[in-house]
């Protein structure tokens, strides 16, 4: 994906605020980046529009050749759906229902049939871990294990891009690192482009590329080559 003179202006009234200030970099297929940078830096405000969840006030945001300001509502759900899987801190899991049924969600959004969406539901579940936790409701999991039905679900619809926002935010140092090593896998061994937004400057040295954002501008991009011995 590749953002060109990006500037996102929210109004507070009368008031414009720039949240980013024409940001311009491209994301490579098949990376593993670090968005990093102290609170107010312009993270969430990237995330959202690399996530297609928001569009940009200037400038342009390319995903799969597309320019989703260009994009009405539908196609941009659509293609969100079909290209990117989402990470939460807060997992944003609905309690009501159980792991598998988490999982089989999107699924559903995406079109497959019934069997189809279970038995990749199964499949995944198992994959992160939880085969023997899948009709399990998220009060019944850890939070570590929450976060893993996190993963299982952003993986449902085999996404070219995870967009991961402070997965480990809310969960202990094990827990956290276990995911952390999970999204390595994900990137090492499936090729998936993995995008971890953080305030956490420790969680950078698992990414490949690093991007450093303050006030709304990038101010650094740096590779670390060491990472692909991990």
């Amino acid at each position: 994906m590749k953002m060109h003179d990006v500037w996102k202006i929210y109004r507070m009234g009368e008031v414009e605020v720039p949240a980013l200030r024409g940001v311009s970099v491209e994301i490579k297929k098949g990376d593993f980046v670090a968005i990093i940078g102290a609170s107010g830096s312009g993270k969430s405000t990237m995330m959202n529009l690399i996530g297609c969840l928001d569009v940009p006030s200037r400038g342009s945001v390319y995903l799969k050749s597309q320019d989703i300001s260009k994009l009405d509502e539908s196609d941009l759900a659509s293609l969100r759906g079909k290209t990117i899987g989402f990470i939460f801190q807060q997992y944003n899991l609905i309690p009501s229902m159980s792991a598998f049924e988490n999982v089989v969600l999107p699924l559903e959004f995406l079109e497959y049939d019934d069997r189809e969406a279970a038995n990749r539901a199964r499949e995944i579940l198992i994959s992160v871990g939880l085969g023997d936790k899948m009709h399990h409701r998220p009060a019944q999991l850890s939070g570590g294990q929450q976060q893993r039905v996190s993963i299982a679900r952003s993986l449902a619809g085999d996404p070219e891009i995870i967009l991961a926002d402070e997965p480990t935010g809310a969960l202990d140092s094990v827990a956290g690192i276990e995911v952390l090593n999970m999204l390595h896998r994900l990137w090492k061994e499936q090729g998936k482009t993995i995008i971890m937004v953080t305030h956490n400057l420790n969680l950078a040295k698992y990414a490949h590329t690093t991007i450093e954002l303050k006030d709304g501008q990038i101010t650094r991009i740096s590779e670390n080559d060491e990472v692909n011995k991990k």
